[in-house]
């Protein structure tokens, strides 16, 4: 089990994004007025404080939502569950792992500090399988 830290959106693709506390998941499109609502396979992004912490300690300073992540959690190794593992976030999102990882056409700023990123190899993409609003501080949880 672990614990949402940020809820992040941005009104446009390619750019940071900012954490707004709680947002609504709406089933099969992503997070309301986020700009990559309604993409197929990655409605949600995730992406573990664990994993910023590795480019904190190659000296940047990188906050949630820098990597362009939806959900920044703490408590589960996103990169090592299985496509199709479900989850539930707060008490009504369920949601399902489609993607681990990504593949950047063009390497970031962060790439470009530190040479290195961790979002292309740990952030995990899901689907929107039942609506509701996730917030910081809820509870993020693997299903069996």
């Amino acid at each position: 089990m672990g614990n949402i830290l940020s809820v992040n959106i941005s009104e446009k693709k390619g750019e940071k994004k900012h954490n707004i506390s709680a947002c609504r998941a709406i089933i099969n499109q992503g997070f309301e007025n986020d700009a990559h609502i309604g993409m197929a396979i990655r409605q949600i992004s995730l992406l573990a404080s664990e994993s910023i912490e590795k480019i904190r300690q190659k000296g940047l300073n990188v906050n949630y939502g820098d990597f362009a992540e939806n959900l920044t959690t703490q408590g589960i190794e996103l990169y090592t569950l299985p496509v199709g593992t479900k989850l539930k976030a707060g008490h009504d999102v369920l949601l399902e792992v489609t993607q681990i990882g990504k593949t950047c056409l063009t390497p970031c700023a962060i790439y470009h500090a530190v040479g290195d990123c961790v979002m292309p190899k740990e952030g995990i993409f899901v689907r929107v399988l039942s609506e509701g609003t996730i917030s910081v501080g809820d509870e993020i949880k693997i299903l069996k």
